[in-house]
């Protein structure tokens, strides 16, 4: 069976490892931050390692990921992925563990009962989360200590929601393709990631062409011009 990460992220470490593959801005505090493809690949498989080594996850576990549009959200997808487990968006209950912000605390705990929960601080410097409860794990704590190196999961459960690495796939290429994406596009991004079909169109849809992302939070307006040709922006998202 296919490995959705697998699938995704081999073709862009061999057409262009060192080339940047997702770009952050967050206007409100000038954050910038750029990852290459093999930068997103080791950040993907450091969290597959601590979802499987230290959280407990397998093939199947069912992963709720509270995060908004983020590079390290990216990581955290693919190194859900990597490891077989399933992506689920909505905050349903009867998930095995968490990753969330600490303001969505209260909708992890909610989604897994007496499961596994891991907090993102977000923080370029990777700064810990203060304060957390007892038995709730620092993602950026956490996941400095895993090896960046993955062993994929052969045999994945469903992937996102409930759909399987196949339907993710063709979804992505047919956006991709009703975008008219291709492989030399540099897209800008203010989309979110929050449903099956948004995190397709306006993430997976972006990589399965080759084409890398710069996606930016809290937009000011004033600066897209300049960032346009800075970043030489060929296509936006929507």
């Amino acid at each position: 069976m296919p490995n959705l990460s697998s699938e995704i992220l081999d073709p862009l470490l061999a057409a262009n490892p060192a080339g940047p593959r997702i770009t952050y801005y967050d206007d409100a505090t000038a954050e910038r931050i750029e990852l290459s493809s093999v930068t997103l690949a080791n950040w993907a498989a450091k969290t597959g390692n601590l979802l499987r080594d230290e959280l407990g996850a397998i093939a199947g576990s069912r992963v709720a990921v509270l995060l908004p549009a983020h590079w390290q959200t990216a990581a955290v997808l693919f190194g859900i992925w990597w490891i077989g487990a399933e992506v689920v968006l909505d905050a349903a209950s009867d998930c095995d563990i968490a990753l969330c912000t600490a303001d969505r605390l209260d909708e992890a705990d909610a989604a897994v009962g007496m499961g596994e929960v891991a907090v993102l601080s977000l923080d370029p410097f990777g700064k810990p989360v203060p304060d957390l409860p007892i038995g709730v794990t620092d993602y950026a704590t956490a996941v400095r200590v895993h090896g960046d190196q993955v062993v994929p999961e052969r045999a994945p459960g469903p992937a996102l929601d409930g759909r399987s690495v196949d339907d993710v796939l063709a979804a992505a290429r047919a956006s991709a393709a009703e975008q008219g994406l291709t492989d030399s596009d540099r897209v800008a991004s203010t989309a979110a990631w929050d449903t099956a079909d948004e995190l397709i169109a306006n993430l997976l849809a972006v990589y399965v062409t080759g084409a890398s992302l710069v996606q930016m939070a809290n937009l000011d307006s004033s600066l897209l011009d300049r960032r346009t040709v800075n970043e030489k922006l060929t296509r936006s998202i929507p």
